[in-house]
């Protein structure tokens, strides 16, 4: 009998259930108007807050702008919320 586990080379994530609790979350993304004419992209709807940050690194990283996780959602600085939506779809959420 061997050691070695077949099992190893197999791409499985740590929790496979993440991919279907991003499936049935529905985030909302809206262009919000700050001090100065400032536009601000938010994203709300998370009903766990545990990936919150990571997920607010990828996309201000993707976008190359700033942001924050705040109050349950994530704010990004700029408008883009037509590439927000695409980049959520592409991790497997869904958009309201």
């Amino acid at each position: 009998m061997s050691d070695e586990d077949p099992f190893d080379d197999l791409d499985i994530p740590e929790d496979p259930t993440a991919d279907l609790d991003r499936a049935t979350q529905r985030l909302t993304v809206r262009t919000e108007e700050r001090r100065y004419g400032k536009k601000m992209v938010l994203v709300e709807g998370f009903e766990d807050e545990g990936d919150i940050q990571d997920l607010a690194s990828d996309l201000k990283s993707s976008l190359g702008t700033g942001g924050t996780v705040k109050d349950g959602r994530i704010e990004l600085q700029g408008d883009h919320a037509e590439r927000v939506r695409d980049l959520l779809e592409s991790k497997g959420y869904q958009i309201a």
